[in-house]
């Protein structure tokens, strides 16, 4: 099978997913170690997590370049044989152009998907005047039409993640994202079952609620009874991860004692997913 019919079907066999009967779970890895393991318990695609790359290289969050994302966007995407979509956080540049010109950026690395946010990275106007952000949108769409495969695009609202917990004005925004093409609608933190179904409600096309966060939580098959499509985990696998490195490290220093070894992962298991992985490649 050539590289070209490769990327189709991954790009196919992504897009197809958010079109089946129930919602389906898209785990965020951070490394090919993580991306192999999640592909071995059988999740059907993967997506990228700038916050929990950023943290596993040690780095905060929003300081990644575009090189350092697509470079990460590259090792997963090459990691398995899963379709994996990229957090391309709000594409690296205010402008429609530069938006597009990561959405362009993004048909080497070998993913056939992204998440464009309508967040400036300003503190003082943090989200995108109205008309832009649906400018930018839209530039994310033609660009993502002209690549040789079916890229599917997430139009993000931010507005809950930076102090702006307006349902109608998140509606609002998704729907005019909806209407300027983007595949996937995403509105991260919605604090409720009730904002979550209002949501789903106002839109035709697929919806991504993003699970393991604080605040409201809901499971697989509640939030495929209520219309959502997809459910994403962004940082929170790196950060429990993280979690328990911390816990286990200040136990260490703290107490002197070792008991978080009990709860380790053990070696014979990871290699033998790993040898798995290289003698199928």
């Amino acid at each position: 099978m050539t590289d070209s019919v490769r990327m189709k079907a991954k790009a196919d066999a992504f897009y197809a997913l958010h079109h089946g009967a129930k919602a389906f779970i898209i785990p965020n890895p951070w490394d090919r170690g993580t991306a192999r393991l999640l592909a071995h318990l059988g999740f059907k695609a993967l997506a990228t997590t700038s916050m929990g790359y950023a943290f596993s290289i040690g780095q905060r969050d929003n300081t990644l370049s575009r090189d350092q994302t697509f470079a990460n966007a590259a090792d997963l995407a090459s990691a398995t044989e899963l379709p994996v979509s990229a957090d391309l956080e709000n594409g690296f540049g205010d402008s429609p152009e530069e938006v597009a010109n990561t959405i362009r950026g993004t048909a080497a690395t070998g993913i056939v998907g992204g998440s464009i946010e309508d967040s400036s990275g300003q503190p003082d106007a943090p989200i995108y005047d109205f008309s832009l952000a649906v400018e930018r949108v839209e530039a994310a769409v033609a660009a993502a039409k002209s690549l040789p495969y079916k890229f599917t695009l997430t139009a993000r609202c931010e507005n809950y993640l930076h102090g702006r917990p307006d349902l109608d004005d998140t509606i609002k925004r998704l729907q005019a994202f909806e209407k300027a093409g983007a595949d996937v609608l995403y509105a991260p933190g919605l604090r409720s079952r009730e904002d979550i179904a209002r949501l789903v409600s106002a839109l035709k096309r697929p919806v991504n609620v993003v699970m393991g966060l604080s605040g409201v939580q809901l499971g697989l098959e509640e939030l495929s009874a209520m219309g959502v499509k997809r459910i994403s985990v962004g940082s929170s696998l790196t950060r429990a991860a993280l979690g328990a490195f911390m816990r286990a490290a200040r136990e260490m220093r703290d107490h002197g004692t070792f008991t978080y070894g009990a709860d380790a992962a053990m070696p014979k298991e990871m290699t033998a997913i790993f040898r798995e992985f290289e003698a199928n490649r």
